[in-house]
Parts: C-alpha cells; sequence; structure tokens
C-alpha cells in the first residue's frame, strides 16, 4: 500500500468520523447587529457515496495538479469553496482574519487607506494619499495609479459622491479595486473608519435633509433630536438620504422607522435554522404628520433597505432615486476550535408586504438617478421638490 492511499484512507476514515458523530459548538457571541441568539450546531448526514467522492477528487488533484500542494492548503481551499459557494456573504475566516473582524464594532463605516482623485490630463481617477507601508501599499498599489472598476463597476463616468460610494462599506469588509490596463484585481478590507454622524442640511425650500451614512445604535435618537431642533424653522418636509448607507444594525433601522409609523410590520426575518422573528411599530404620535421622502441609490443596502421598505409599504415615505442593492440577509458568525471561524448567512429579510428584498432590492415610487454631469445641490433642491409635489 502506498503512502498516499494510506493518507487518502486516513482522509476517508476522519470525514466519516466527523460526520458520523453528533458535533456540537458554543459559538462566541457574534457582533452586534447579526443573530442575536447562539443555537448549537445540528448533526449533519452526509452520503457516504459524497464523502468517497471527495476523496478521490482530493487524492486526483494532489497528485496531478501542475504545482504541488499541501494537504492543509486543500483543505483550507475546499473548506473557503464549501462556504462561500453558499452565496455572495457567506465566507470562512482563517484564524487571522477573524481576530481583525472581532476587533471591529459591527455598524462602523469605513474606506481604504487612500483617496481617489479625477485627473482631468489623463481623464482617469488616480490614487493620492496613500502612505508608504500601508496595506494597500504592501499589495503593490502606488499613488499616482490610475483606477479602472471598483467592484467590476466602471469609474470613467461617475462623479466624486458616486467613486466614494464605491469605497465606502461596513468596516471589516473587502472591495475589489482593479487598475488600468492590468486585468488582475486587488482585494482591499475596508479598515479606515468614517465619521458617520448625522448630517443635516436645511434648504431653503424649508426641507431638512438628513444624511444618516449608516444605522448604528444612537441613530434613531439623533433623527429624533435633528428633527426637533429644525421643528422650529416650520419644516415642509424632512428627506433621509441613504444613498451609499451599507445597512448597520438591523434593531437601529427597526427603532428609526418606529419613530414615524405608529402601528404595523416593519421587518420579518426568517430562519430555517433560528425560527421567524417580526418586529412591530409601537404606538406613537411622534413626527406622524411630518412628510416623509427617502432618498436612495444602488449602495443602500441590508438595514438601510429594510427602513426603506417599510415606510414605503406602509405609505409612510416617498422613495426617490435608484433602486437599492438588494441584501436581505442576517449573518451568524460560527467560531472553530482552531481559531477559525465561519461567517454564514443564517436569515433573510422580508418587507411588511411579505417580499424578500434579497437580490430583488427595493424599488423606489420615483426614479432618479444623480446623473454625472448634476451637482450635489441642485440635485437635492430637485429631489426635495420632487417629495414637496409627492401625493404620500
Amino acid at each position: 500500500m502506498t503512502p498516499h492511499n494510506n493518507i487518502y484512507r486516513a482522509l476517508l476514515a476522519s470525514l466519516l468520523m466527523c460526520w458520523g458523530h453528533t458535533v456540537i459548538a458554543a459559538p462566541l457571541s457574534p457582533p452586534s447587529g447579526w443573530s442575536d441568539e447562539n443555537q448549537p450546531s445540528r448533526n449533519a448526514e452526509v452520503p457516504l457515496e459524497s464523502i468517497q467522492q471527495f476523496v478521490q477528487i482530493y487524492g486526483i488533484v494532489r497528485d496531478n495538479y501542475v504545482d504541488p500542494k499541501t494537504d492543509d492548503a486543500l483543505f483550507q481551499q475546499s473548506i473557503k469553496g464549501l462556504v462561500s459557494g453558499l452565496d455572495r456573504y457567506s465566507r470562512y475566516l482563517s484564524a487571522e482574519e477573524y481576530r481583525q473582524l472581532i476587533q471591529y464594532t459591527e455598524g462602523d463605516l469605513a474606506s481604504v487607506d487612500f483617496n481617489l482623485n479625477y485627473d482631468n490630463h489623463t481623464r482617469s481617477w488616480q490614487i493620492q494619499d496613500l502612505k508608504a507601508g500601508s496595506d494597500s501599499n504592501k499589495l503593490g498599489l502606488r499613488n499616482g495609479q490610475s483606477i479602472l472598476k471598483i467592484d467590476n463597476q466602471e469609474l470613467k463616468s461617475l462623479n466624486q459622491d458616486q467613486v466614494q460610494g464605491l469605497l465606502y462599506g461596513s468596516i471589516g469588509t473587502t472591495v475589489q479595486i482593479q487598475s488600468e490596463n492590468n486585468n488582475s484585481t486587488v482585494i482591499l478590507v475596508r479598515n479606515k473608519k468614517v465619521e458617520t454622524d448625522i448630517e443635516p442640511i436645511l434648504l431653503h425650500n424649508q426641507v431638512l435633509v438628513l444624511k444618516i451614512r449608516v444605522f448604528q445604535q444612537d441613530t434613531a435618537n439623533e433623527i429624533k433630536r435633528l428633527i426637533e431642533e429644525y421643528s422650529s424653522t416650520k419644516l415642509k418636509a424632512v428627506v433621509l438620504d441613504l444613498r451609499n448607507n451599507p445597512g448597520g444594525l438591523l434593531s437601529a433601522a427597526v427603532e428609526s422607522a418606529d419613530l414615524f409609523l405608529n402601528q404595523g410590520l416593519i421587518v420579518t426575518t426568517k430562519s430555517r435554522s433560528e425560527g421567524d422573528q417580526q418586529f412591530q411599530a409601537l404606538p406613537s404620535n411622534d413626527f406622524q404628520n411630518i412628510k416623509l421622502g427617502i432618498l436612495t441609490n444602488r449602495r443602500s443596502a441590508s438595514a438601510a433597505e429594510v427602513f426603506t421598505a417599510a415606510l414605503k409599504e406602509h405609505k409612510r415615505a416617498w422613495v426617490i432615486g435608484e433602486n437599492s442593492y438588494g441584501k436581505g440577509v442576517v449573518q451568524k458568525l460560527f467560531p472553530l476550535p482552531s481559531g477559525a471561524a465561519l461567517q454564514m448567512t443564517v436569515s433573510h429579510y422580508y418587507t411588511p408586504n411579505g417580499n424578500m428584498i434579497e437580490g430583488q432590492g427595493i424599488q423606489p415610487n420615483q426614479i432618479y438617478p444623480l446623473s454625472a454631469e448634476m451637482k450635489e445641490d441642485i440635485y437635492l433642491e430637485h429631489v426635495t421638490e420632487f417629495v414637496l409635489k409627492s401625493k404620500i
């Protein structure tokens, strides 16, 4: 019997032992905004034929692939493929990746460690303010380098706000950067925190625009405080600007929606392993007479979509802009004995009318994207006028 056959027999035996017994894990508490309950993992039954086929393919790859691969490398690749193949959010985290992730506070907004500015001479977006020795610099990026795409989105027809929006996301998430004349991509982690205070703008037409960059623990209280602060100016409407908002805390989105609703369902989460949950609005007369608008774009996601859907479907707000991103999932962390972890989707969000957000997004009442030629202040002025004229 060859050494390789011994390895494969041992591998098969190990897999049979793992899947032949109930494995109980007590995961650590995940970051806020993910699943709140930690349930023991259930016994997984895998057909013997599937295990044998895996071992057979494993042996073929190990013995015949052009470059030698260690058993550990092949196992890691197999695990990553298993998890990442589930959906576009689930992933396997190495011990180092998991260690970094749990240092982050869920809901924080972040960008990469450089800026992109448009160069009129080359007519391209170029890297600036990249420091030597930074993470991006270690991966080969340089100041003055032209960037063609971010997450497969071409930049040539975008304005500054749109490009910046592509770089923004929840802290700890990844973004793909493709430089000009280079087909390969560099994957960066968003690790530079961005100021997330709500930005109020009172326009001359007495419409208050609140720029909400991410839903955090105090977002609802801050919205309430700002509206009350500006109420003495006889507000005609409030527009909640959720463009480029990647989500944040589900609880914060529910509390924020509850400010403007006095009854009814806000959102439902449905899970195969953890059951279904419904979040209802509490009776309240606060802000019930304020005319509302919500401004979204293709980067408005997750908790921002929960908030938007609740107010739209209860006919409480006029939604304008672009169709939102379509991320309607709840994720949970499953720590492993090795120090690694699985970050996996366990629930889906459903709107008050029972519509799935994942892969669909929220369609505005009125499509009105920001064109590359239009200035931000003019765009907001048009948006607020549309909201004032809306029937809601």
